[in-house]
């Protein structure tokens, strides 16, 4: 009895030692609320990091995208529809604005048109760029640093202006062309981009403005300012020499062509990544872009077909550009059928605009800028109006944080006339502005090569380069 009573204490007392680690180590697993806070920090936290790094590859990619767009695909599609002679001034022009335009912006632009200023343009808080740094600012984009957000926006400040070179192409000096560009940029696209999308903006809808215009990656404040700078512009200099009387046919399609595919591929880094993260938004942008260029590309060639009888490579490839423009506006608003029903009739209105409206009117918009772009993005600003969904995008809320209604089809008619006027503060900045920088670079240096300078070609007369040139044979 003793002995069995001896052999259980013992394995009671084994059984113990074996076990007593075990219940230690679960005692120290208990969770502790402190400990459990601060993992429950560390997981936000670290997913918060993900999202920024993620939402700051695409918008790091997406200015790549963008500047893609001016050179190397503005600078050939401009460059293969000028005559030979005038292929190197023309892609020349693109090319000085990406130099040119940074500078402004990290001088100054940047602060003009995003810093914190009145209803028409922002005040000088981020002047050398002061301030713009690693750290997001929550009211453009809270994920993102600022300084992303900069880069980005310059991608767009670039290419604007360079569109209007399409309208004067072939009899420029260069050195007005940079003047001309330098004032244009600071009198008329600054105050424009602050207004539609800086603080405190008279259009700015996502932050409260008088006129709320939705704008979502630059109808207003890139396509028409531009385009319609872009027939003030060809209406004061006049026409080309010969022009209509001499045949004055692109020397290279294959260029243009070349150029038009790489403006559509970039036009998503300018549509979806207007959205400013790697979202759903994003997502929308993108698929609305593509739909509406190749709706737009079918809608011209069609309409050049029941015209003409065929249909050309630089219809289609015009009509492409005329639906990433007019989806512009549209991109972070609407639908996928509501964008392809824009690309059609974009396609099919920009091509009576070139083909008829010109011709009746006789102006010589030498590539068609004002009839892309300036018709183009007008229309699309208006589309915006109708078709704005808040499915895509839910801009708008009342005071309790419901969704209200985006666009007419919705049931917000308002809406359209919010657009309206910002359709007409556009036209009325670019036509007025470009006016006034136009008699002041004329009276100065002079806007126009003179008529030899201009038969001889503006590579030569301009740059002392020819674009192409070959051994003649032995």
């Amino acid at each position: 009895m003793r002995n069995r009573l001896i052999a259980r204490l013992n394995l009671a007392l084994l059984l113990f030692l074996l076990v007593r680690p075990l219940l230690a180590q679960t005692a120290s697993a208990s969770p502790n609320p402190a400990d459990t806070n601060t993992r429950l920090a560390k997981l936000e936290q670290q997913v918060a990091d993900a999202k920024s790094s993620a939402d700051n590859a695409w918008m790091l990619t997406s200015s790549a995208l963008v500047l893609m767009m001016t050179g190397p695909g503005l600078a050939l599609f401009y460059g293969g529809l000028v005559r030979k002679k005038n292929v190197l001034g023309t892609m020349m022009q693109s090319f000085a604005l990406m130099a040119i335009i940074t500078v402004l912006w990290g001088l100054f632009s940047f602060s003009l048109a995003f810093g914190s200023g009145n209803s028409f343009i922002g005040g000088l808080h981020h002047l050398f760029l002061r301030g713009v740094g690693a750290a997001p600012d929550a009211d453009y984009a809270a994920t993102i640093p600022l300084q992303t957000f900069m880069v980005y926006q310059l991608m767009f400040a670039i290419i604007t202006p360079g569109l209007i070179a399409g309208a004067f192409a072939e009899r420029m000096k260069f050195s007005a062309m940079a003047v001309f560009m330098i004032l244009w940029s600071v009198i008329i696209y600054d105050p424009m981009a602050h207004m539609v999308w800086g603080k405190g903006g008279l259009l700015n809808a996502a932050l409260g403005g008088r006129f709320p215009t939705l704008d979502f990656a630059g109808g207003t404040v890139v396509h028409i300012t531009s385009g319609v700078s872009a027939l003030v512009c060809a209406l004061y200099l006049g026409k080309r020499v010969g022009y209509p009387k001499e045949p004055m046919p692109p020397h290279s399609v294959v260029l243009s062509f070349i150029g038009a595919c790489l403006l559509w591929v970039g036009w998503f880094g300018f549509n979806a990544g207007s959205a400013l993260s790697s979202g759903s938004l994003a997502t929308s942008a993108f698929v609305a872009t593509h739909f509406a260029a190749a709706a737009a590309a079918a809608g011209w060639a069609a309409a050049e077909w029941l015209r003409s009888g065929k249909p050309t490579t630089l219809g289609a490839i015009s009509g492409s550009v005329a639906g990433l423009v007019a989806i512009t506006p549209a991109s972070g608003f609407v639908k996928p059928m509501p964008a392809l029903l824009i690309g059609l009739i974009a396609g099919v209105f920009c091509y009576w605009m070139v083909v008829k409206v010109k011709a009746f009117f006789g102006y010589d918009d030498s590539l068609d800028a004002f009839g892309v772009h300036g018709a183009g993005g007008t229309l699309g600003a208006l589309l915006t109006g109708v078709f704005a969904s808040s499915a895509v995008n839910p801009i708008f809320k009342d005071g309790q944080g419901n969704t209200l209604p985006s666009g007419l089809i919705e049931g917000n008619a308002h809406q359209l006339l919010n657009q309206f006027v910002g359709v007409v503060i556009s036209w009325t900045l670019a036509i007025v502005g470009t006016l006034i920088i136009l008699k002041i670079v004329d009276m100065t240096i002079g806007l126009r090569v003179s008529e030899a300078e201009e038969i001889q070609g503006l590579d030569l007369s301009q740059h002392g380069e020819e674009g192409y040139y070959w051994e003649p044979s032995a």
